[in-house]
């Protein structure tokens, strides 16, 4: 779903840009998260990081782990802990498929980018994807080098 300039409540909270860099992304998933209410407002004041996190398939439910939201300072009494697993939402066909992806292709599930959406709801992309091995990863550096060589290259013949 692409979004528009003009459109408030869609914002993006947390980027895991590492991902593309360590894993080659073969699909992704949009997914809602079962938050608190200090969560959520922590978030909207921008306090959290997927960076080191990931997600997992356990006992039917799909599960955020290790991400960290900042606790929010005005909630005192209902705060929420900081890095607690939080349970993730897919429809059942879509958790069978990760499921299969993870246990027979030997994919991994990593978050890639945390945002709240048009509606104002948290939602999380999450990448089916296959770890890189090093030297995948200097052949994208190369191609990227590369490209921006070539980019500049252009413009100078301009």
């Amino acid at each position: 779903m692409v979004q528009t300039k003009s459109d408030p409540n869609y914002k993006v909270i947390a980027e895991n840009r590492r991902a593309r860099y360590d894993y080659a992304i073969e699909d992704d998933i949009e997914c809602g998260i079962l938050l608190e209410g200090s969560e959520v407002k922590s978030l909207r004041v921008g306090g959290t990081n997927i960076a080191e996190s990931y997600a997992a398939v356990e006992n039917g439910e799909l599960w955020l782990v290790n991400s960290y939201i900042a606790p929010y300072a005005q909630a005192k009494t209902f705060g929420h802990e900081e890095r607690r697993r939080r349970k993730l939402l897919v429809s059942r066909k879509e958790l069978s498929n990760l499921w299969n992806a993870t246990q027979r292709k030997g994919m991994t599930l990593v978050p890639l980018v945390m945002y709240f959406n048009h509606k104002g709801l948290a939602k999380l992309k999450i990448g089916i994807a296959k770890g890189k091995k090093n030297h995948d990863k200097r052949e994208t550096s190369a191609k990227r080098d590369w490209s921006r060589q070539k980019a500049r290259l252009m413009k100078e013949n301009r």
